[in-house]
C-alpha cells in the first residue's frame, strides 16, 4: 500500500529526475536489482586490509606501515577541513571555529597515538627492517607540507634567519628556501639527499600550485579578515593549532627518533638521511604559523618548555 507520504516522495523524485531529463522508472529498476549495501563494501574493507606490503619478514614492519597510513588519512581529514576554511565564500566565525576544532582533534589523536610508534615496535626489528626502506622517509609526506602551505603566509615557512631576505620574492623563489629543504641534506656534504630529490620531483609542482591558490586565502589571512571580536573567539583555537602542528607533533617524531636512532657516541642517520637532530626539534626550526598571536617571550622560547629546557 502506497501511503500519502511515499506518494509525495515519489512525486518529488519524478520532478528531480525530470529536471535532468531522466526517467525515474529506470532508477527505480536499478534500486530493485541492486544488492543491499554492506559495511565492508562501503568502506572498501578488503582493499584497506590488503594495502600493507612489508618488504621484510619482520612482523613489526606492519605496525610501521599501518601507523603511517593512518597518519596520512588524518592529514587528509585535516586538509578537507582547511579547505572549508580557506574557500568558504562567506566565512562565519562559527564555521571557522568548527573546522579548527576538527583539525585540532585530528592532531590531538595523532599526537596521543604516537606511542604506537615510540614504544610499540621492537627497536632491533626496526633498525633492521628500516634498511630495506631506503631512501623512503616520513619526511616525504606531501600532505603534511600542503597543510603547512595552506595554514600561513609562505615566508613564515622559511627559517627565521633567512626570512627577511624573502620579502618581495615570488612564491616559486620562496619555496626554494622553505625550511624542510635544508632538513634533507646530506650530513657530510650538505648536498640534497636522494630522499629530497625524489620528493621534489613528485610534489614541487603541486606545492607551487597550492601556494599560488592560497596566497590570498590561507588560514592566517582568513583570520586577519575577521572583526576584532571574532578574532578573539578564534585566537585560542589557532594557538592550539600552532602548537599541535609546529611543536607537539614534531616533538613526538623527535622522541621516536631518539628512541630508535640515538646511539651514543654516534647518532644513526634517519632512513632517508635527513638531518633529524637539527630538523625535528621545534626550538631549532622555529616555524610559527601565526606569529601575531604570540608574545615576544613565547616566540623566543618556542618549543623550549615542551623540550624540557625550562
Amino acid at each position: 500500500m502506497v501511503t500519502t507520504e511515499i506518494a509525495e516522495r515519489i512525486k518529488r523524485l519524478e520532478e528531480k529526475y525530470a529536471a535532468m531529463g531522466q526517467d525515474l522508472s529506470s532508477y527505480l529498476d536499478g534500486l530493485l536489482y541492486a544488492d543491499y549495501l554492506t559495511y565492508w563494501d562501503y568502506i572498501q574493507l578488503d582493499v584497506l586490509l590488503n594495502l600493507q606490503h612489508p618488504r621484510t619478514p619482520f612482523p613489526d614492519e606492519s605496525i610501521f606501515i599501518m601507523y603511517h597510513q593512518i597518519t596520512e588519512l588524518y592529514f587528509k581529514l585535516s586538509l578537507q577541513a582547511i579547505e572549508q576554511i580557506c574557500h568558504a565564500p562567506v566565512l562565519s566565525v562559527e564555521h571557522f571555529k568548527t573546522q579548527l576544532k576538527r583539525i585540532n582533534n585530528y592532531f590531538k589523536t595523532l599526537i596521543s597515538s604516537f606511542e604506537i610508534m615510540v614504544d610499540g615496535m621492537d627497536k632491533e626489528q626496526f633498525l633492521k627492517f628500516r634498511m630495506a626502506l631506503l631512501p623512503a622517509s616520513g619526511f616525504q609526506s606531501g600532505q603534511f607540507r600542503l597543510i603547512e602551505i595552506c595554514s600561513t603566509s609562505l615566508p613564515n615557512l622559511v627559517y627565521e634567519p633567512q626570512r627577511a631576505g624573502v620579502q618581495g620574492l615570488d612564491l616559486k623563489d620562496i619555496l626554494e628556501k622553505i625550511y624542510w629543504r635544508s632538513g634533507a641534506t646530506e650530513l657530510a656534504t650538505g648536498k640534497k639527499t636522494l630522499t629530497l630529490r625524489q620528493f621534489e620531483l613528485k610534489y614541487m609542482d603541486t606545492f607551487r600550485k597550492t601556494a599560488d591558490n592560497h596566497k590570498d586565502n590561507n588560514i592566517q589571512l582568513r583570520y586577519q579578515q575577521l572583526t576584532p571580536a571574532e578574532q578573539a573567539e578564534v585566537t585560542p583555537l589557532l594557538r592550539e593549532y600552532d602548537l599541535n602542528i609546529n611543536v607537539r607533533w614534531p616533538l613526538m617524531h623527535y622522541k621516536s627518533a631518539v628512541r630508535y636512532l640515538h646511539k651514543k657516541p654516534e647518532d644513526i642517520a634517519a632512513t632517508g638521511g635527513t638531518n633529524w637532530q637539527q630538523y625535528l626539534p621545534p626550538k631549532n626550526k622555529r616555524i610559527v604559523f601565526f606569529p601575531e598571536l604570540w608574545t615576544e617571550e613565547e616566540l623566543n622560547n618556542w618549543g623550549r618548555i615542551a623540550m624540557g629546557d625550562e
